[in-house]
């Protein structure tokens, strides 16, 4: 109908030669679906399920208190060798994102120069031949969206000279959306000695750091 209507073979073409990429993400979405009437937890929520497995990791237990920091946004306060940890995240088991980058400001409003390293975790895209599951370790506000929790936390940041690092869990499209694949879960236990690497080495004690879990908090309880 659109070539009809335009009259133009190039239109045409160019809709064909995407067609198998509109046909891939198509299915992604449909079978996104059934993750989310399911209540499954889905690629994207690797960084709310690093975040819970890193408090469960150092606490011991599985009952620290989560107090509402942001909209739909939890925040755990737990201790590391000499260093005391604010983890914020998603509040689960619900489908939603939550507002990291306004829990973040606010923790950096209050706790000022005292907050040493901020550590951020999220699933990324993938290339062609990048392992799903495979972990890259960079600078910067891990974050996608929109952009406004973005700046918020580089506004924020940027004034206090806090650094930020960046861990990355690879992954495709249809990986983040539909229902969480093996190798994806066992990055986790990786990525959570890593940030605690991270933490040791890039910290001195008496430090605050936060970690951020940045994700769809869907099947991701407490």
């Amino acid at each position: 109908m659109l070539g009809k209507k335009s009259k133009s073979y190039i239109l045409l073409m160019q809709i064909s030669m995407q067609m198998s990429l509109l046909l891939a993400m198509a299915k992604s979405y449909f079978r996104a679906t059934k993750a989310f009437s399911e209540g499954s937890p889905i690629g994207d929520a690797l960084g709310p399920m690093v975040a819970g497995s890193f408090v469960r990791s150092i606490a011991q237990r599985d009952d620290v208190e989560a107090s509402e920091i942001a909209k739909d946004t939890i925040l755990q306060e737990v201790d590391f060798e000499d260093r005391t940890i604010y983890v914020v995240r998603a509040k689960g088991p619900g489908g939603t994102v939550g507002k990291p980058g306004t829990a973040i400001k606010k923790l950096v409003e209050e706790h000022g120069d005292s907050i040493k390293r901020i550590i951020m975790i999220d699933a990324g895209l993938k290339l062609s031949g990048d392992k799903t599951g495979s972990v890259a370790i960079g600078v910067g506000a891990a974050i996608g969206g929109i952009g406004v929790e973005k700046y918020y936390i580089e506004d924020s940041t940027t004034k206090k000279a806090i650094p930020i690092d960046a861990v990355i869990c690879r992954q495709s499209l249809e990986d983040a959306i539909t229902t969480m694949k093996r190798p994806i879960t066992q990055s986790v236990a990786d990525i959570v000695e890593k940030i605690k690497m991270g933490i040791r080495k890039r910290t001195p004690k008496g430090a605050k750091v936060i970690v951020a879990g940045i994700g769809n908090t869907i099947g991701i309880g407490v």
